[in-house]
């Protein structure tokens, strides 16, 4: 007897979102639903409150659903509601441009020097065993990279470096041939002869030292006018020059990075908060045994390619610190100059390079969507003019905190950007003098850079990490993230607060 054929209905409610669970379906359909009607019997303030948790909601279910789904049908649903509008959207991408371009080419282009960064990574984590020194390197690493160069580039490097130690883990355990050109790996096949709790703890090493990393790239990018999008403008907003804005950030930044590295001390020494992991021994050994084997089967052609791979990459970081062009079009350099000179000519090798950042980047414009509703809806207002009640003394702290719990939920390049604006056009009105016009300015930067690291939300590069093709493979959710940036976040706001606080006074 043939079983009753669904009905539309049923089969319209099970594609809804794929396999996402039913329960998430249930909630996303919910908040359609509430949407509207906030809208209608509170207004467009608390419809606008509403629609931004529930956009941090899709980020927080990741790995339930990607959240390019239900966040563009919240999104969507703004734009129809008339929250926001289709220009404003426009002007927010117009105004990311320079961010859109460098994920499509600059991403793109790390994924072709991922065998000459394998093979010099793999060097470090297999000699350098302490999983503190390990730590620390990346750390340092990004700080001192996205001091001059950027955030996302240098995430993406972290991202391709974990996924080609992953993958060489997954082909080993799993008994597949390697396969330079493919490294993403999942878990297929593995589940009874790789051992289950070296995996977990491979995994849990990897969440740790990615992050440290993140970590590092905020503690960099606050310092320069060129680490970060925000700095710029609010450098650009207060006429200083490069050593000028590093001068007036040092008396928050630096006690901040040196209480960025002190936590990441404590927290691997007291293995705290999911950290503290080590290199399991068989996996090191795995890497070791592949490091010597790929150097010995390493033929003339893939020999003159990681040198090639490695001339290019000098050539980005200097073009990135010499700033010769926009980060994006530097990236479709180096893509050109990669494919050109090691023979990748055929179209569908290039495409596989685009193919896991163009789902972020379609995200990233939803993003924006949500950040043209907090603009035209003016969601940010009143926590300017609560700042203003304070005696002057305090404004710069509260403005700090302020921006930090912004910048936790939504862009920090817009928090910055819609608070640097409405502080100088109350300089400009005479509200106050210029040595607490360059303390509220601090305020803002530090405020929309440290603290942030508290959710993936809060930073691109956090966010990117996220959404990237690595973190189902290693379980880094938002939830983990979140539990993983928290020391730095409890410190980071302590001490950049304090020494708001002291600067101003």
């Amino acid at each position: 007897m043939q079983s009753p054929r669904p009905s539309l209905l049923s089969t319209a409610a099970r594609n809804f979102l794929g396999h996402a669970p039913s329960w998430y379906k249930l909630t996303i359909m919910g908040f359609l639903l509430l949407n509207p009607l906030l809208l209608w019997t509170l207004g467009p303030f608390a419809a606008g409150w509403a629609l931004v948790a529930e956009f941090i909601l899709t980020l927080a279910m990741a790995l339930k659903c990607y959240p390019l789904q239900p966040g563009g049908l919240l999104a969507l649903q703004a734009i129809v509601l008339g929250l926001g509008s289709p220009d404003a959207v426009f002007e927010e991408v117009n105004a990311n441009l320079e961010v859109l371009l460098l994920l499509m080419f600059m991403v793109a282009g790390i994924y072709f020097m991922k065998k000459m960064l394998l093979a010099v990574f793999a060097k470090v984590l297999v000699r350098i065993r302490s999983k503190l020194l390990l730590s620390l390197l990346f750390c340092l690493l990004g700080a001192l990279l996205s001091a001059f160069l950027d955030a996302l580039t240098v995430t993406a490097v972290l991202i391709s470096v974990a996924l080609g130690f992953y993958g060489v883990y997954h082909r080993v355990m799993s008994g597949k041939q390697p396969d330079a050109d493919h490294d993403h790996a999942d878990d297929s096949g593995i589940a009874d002869t790789l051992s289950r709790e070296d995996l977990e703890q491979f995994r849990a090493f990897l969440r740790s030292l990615l992050m440290h990393g993140a970590v590092g790239t905020a503690l960099g990018g606050v310092m320069t006018m060129v680490g970060e999008p925000q700095n710029l403008l609010i450098a650009s907003v207060m006429g200083w020059g490069f050593a000028e804005f590093f001068m007036k950030m040092s008396l928050v930044t630096v006690p901040a990075f040196i209480a960025g590295m002190a936590t990441l001390v404590v927290v691997e020494a007291l293995q705290l908060c999911g950290h503290g992991q080590p290199l399991p021994a068989r996996v090191r050994q795995i890497l070791l045994e592949h490091d010597a084997a790929a150097n010995a089967r390493r033929g003339q052609g893939e020999t003159l390619a990681i040198a090639v791979q490695a001339v290019v990459a000098g050539l980005l970081v200097a073009s990135l610190a010499l700033h010769v062009a926009a980060p994006g079009l530097i990236g479709l350099m180096i893509i050109v100059l990669q494919t050109s000179l090691n023979g990748v000519t055929e179209e569908h090798r290039l495409g596989d390079a685009f193919k896991d950042v163009m789902p972020f980047t379609a995200l990233l414009v939803t993003f924006f969507a949500v950040v043209a509703v907090i603009e035209q809806q003016h969601l940010f207002t009143p926590v300017l003019e609560y700042v203003f009640t304070f005696e002057p003394g305090l404004q710069p702290a509260v403005l700090f905190l302020a921006n930090a719990l912004l910048s936790s939920i939504s862009d920090n390049v817009f928090v910055a950007t819609v608070y640097i604006n409405a502080v100088t056009e109350q300089f400009n009105a005479g509200a106050f003098d210029r040595a607490h016009y360059d303390a509220l300015a601090v305020a803002i930067n530090t405020g929309t850079n440290l603290p942030s690291v508290a959710t993936p939300n809060g930073q691109a590069a956090f966010l990117f990490l996220l959404t990237s093709a690595l973190a189902p493979v290693i379980r880094l959710s938002y939830g983990r993230m979140v539990l993983l940036a928290l020391p730095y976040t409890i410190t980071l706001t302590a001490v950049g607060l304090t020494a708001v606080l002291l600067s101003a006074n």
